[in-house]
């Protein structure tokens, strides 16, 4: 499979205006979404964002729908799967839907067997087989709430205590979520549910006169959706570029669509922690520093601890929040559910928060990088070949 091929994508004529840039081929494609308002609050950290939730499912009164990658073993999941498992006890219906490699082996057995024994759907996606076994390398990567079909929270949040500031300070993973309700929460349970029946390839709805769209990284119309959209946003940019990124591992098409924005004037800066908790995906998005930095691109390091979002916003007209990383991997292996928007508060908040986050960060100069050691190349030629695995 040629990843790099990716913009290959064409929606439906119902579903995405085209957009034909510098005469290229293949054509990029963007939601035909309206500037706008959907009411949508921003949530910046774990503490904030996890009472919120745990209000909504105490409130809930039908239905709880839960996907995560991770759910922990520890402080932050046990009180959710109590919680779910007191509502499941009243008699609601209340399915949870887990990616095995990233629930399991965090202790997700016993997390299950309680939650099961208290009426808890539990679902894993992708198991071990020995008969198939690279499918587990294919991840159930989205982070989704809706509670009773009409709230709904989506975004780059796992649910476990290194996203908790109280439980793990300053250096809890900072990250991106947003709540959302009315028709986009009825979009997301439908979502929930075909993926839980295991129809991977959702049809996307048609979104004329919306401002804000529920986007899966594949469709039934096309394999690489997500990718095809990001790549059309920064492409389309005329002032700037603000990405949030905890892993930056672009294919060809998307980083050149990053280069030429820059080469054309427009402000490109990408946020990106300082240290990672995957070492080799940090290496391989450093190999790519050198060619970012001479396209007029400017890289920042975040320092005190994970940055974890995965946002952009483009101009103040576009922007995206959900789990899919900025790398190969949430583009092409993995399933992802972000939101792209032209609702003008949320862009205004990334914005906002984006350049607040650059105060606590530092920018990666062209001299300093180039004064690195061998020891930093090596690393960063492996990650950079290692990179359609990490």
């Amino acid at each position: 499979m040629d990843n790099d091929k990716a913009g290959n994508c064409i929606a439906s004529d119902k579903q995405a205006e085209f957009i034909q840039l510098y005469n290229s081929e293949p054509r990029l494609c963007l939601p035909a979404l309206v500037p706008g308002s959907d009411s949508l609050h921003l949530f910046t950290e774990g503490d904030v964002l996890y009472e919120a939730m745990l209000g909504s499912i105490s409130n809930a009164r039908n239905n709880i729908l839960l996907e995560s990658y991770i759910f922990g073993n520890d402080e932050v999941g046990w009180t959710f799967a109590e919680a779910l498992a007191e509502k499941a006890r009243a008699g609601l219906e209340v399915l949870l839907h887990l990616d095995a490699a990233g629930t399991l082996l965090r202790g997700g057995l016993k997390l299950g067997k309680y939650l099961r024994e208290h009426n808890v759907h539990v679902k894993w996606f992708n198991r071990w087989s020995w008969f198939d076994p690279l499918r587990y390398n294919r991840r159930h990567h989205r982070k989704l709430l809706v509670v009773d079909k009409s709230d709904a929270y989506l975004g780059g949040f796992n649910i476990h205590r290194q996203s908790s500031h109280s439980i793990f300070g300053r250096e809890r993973w900072r990250d991106a979520h947003v709540r959302f309700g009315n028709t986009l929460a009825q979009q997301a349970a439908e979502m929930f549910y075909a993926f839980w029946d295991g129809r991977v390839h959702w049809a996307m709805p048609e979104n004329g006169g919306t401002t804000s769209v529920l986007v899966p990284n594949n469709s039934a119309e096309c394999r690489y959706l997500l990718n095809c959209f990001i790549t059309a946003m920064l492409a389309c940019a005329k002032h700037f570029i603000y990405l949030t990124t905890p892993y930056f591992v672009p294919d060809n098409r998307t980083m050149k669509a990053l280069n030429d924005s820059a080469g054309r004037g427009v402000d490109v800066r990408i946020l990106v922690p300082a240290k990672s908790n995957i070492p080799l995906a940090h290496w391989a998005g450093r190999h790519l520093y050198s060619t970012v930095l001479k396209a007029g691109v400017r890289i920042y390091e975040y320092k005190p601890g994970l940055m974890h979002a995965k946002t952009i916003v483009v101009d103040n007209s576009w922007g995206t929040v959900g789990s899919s990383n900025f790398d190969y991997r949430s583009f092409f292996l993995n399933y992802e559910l972000n939101m792209i928007t032209r609702d003008s508060l949320l862009c205004r908040k990334l914005r906002n928060q984006f350049l607040e986050d650059l105060t606590q960060a530092d920018e990666v100069t062209d001299w300093r990088w180039s004064a690195r050691g061998f020891t930093s190349h090596f690393c960063e030629s492996a990650g950079w070949l290692l990179r359609r695995w990490l």
